[in-house]
């Protein structure tokens, strides 16, 4: 279910936040043996929403909702799919695609003074929104409950949007 599994590394503190609510409710987690766990002292730390039955709840009912709909193997098969797809885009534009799951980027090479930003706000106009981050990389990051419909929709606006920047 956590990305740090895919590569059998075993983090001494894993910090869990945003989506483990489904949007929801503010909720996060912190995850650590009794070994990390029991150096923090009485006091020491604090939370605004510590405890907070609510959010318990609306945590545990996001997390039985990961785990019955299998999301995590959605998240895996379908960010294949879509890294083989914006793989076979025919652009120069395009100098790497990476990722693991959902969690994808492009890193483009600035052409005809045409930036990832503004790759990101044609893709913007076409109906997608993806984010630019480290000046020549583009961050798609969907919803774990994505379908593969959507996400092949996805790909097409990418690529009608690059390939027409190329054009």
């Amino acid at each position: 279910m956590l990305c740090q599994e895919w590569d059998g590394a075993r983090a001494d503190i894993t910090v869990l936040g945003k989506a483990l609510s489904g949007g929801m409710y503010p909720v996060s987690a912190v995850l650590a043996d009794d070994e990390v766990m029991l150096t923090i002292g009485r006091g020491q730390h604090g939370s605004t929403y510590g405890g907070n039955p609510i959010a318990a709840a609306v945590g545990k009912a996001a997390l039985e909702v990961l785990v019955d709909e299998k999301l995590s193997d959605n998240a895996e098969a379908l960010g294949r799919i879509f890294r083989a797809r914006l793989s076979a885009i025919p652009s120069p534009r395009i100098k790497a695609v990476r990722g693991r799951g959902l969690l994808n980027a492009l890193v483009i090479e600035e052409r005809g003074g045409v930036s990832a930003w503004d790759v990101c706000i044609k893709l913007r106009d076409a109906g997608l929104l993806s984010k630019p981050t480290h000046g020549d990389t583009i961050r798609l990051a969907p919803p774990l409950v994505l379908t593969e419909g959507q996400l092949l929709e996805a790909a097409d606006i990418i690529e009608k949007t690059v390939l027409a920047l190329d054009a």
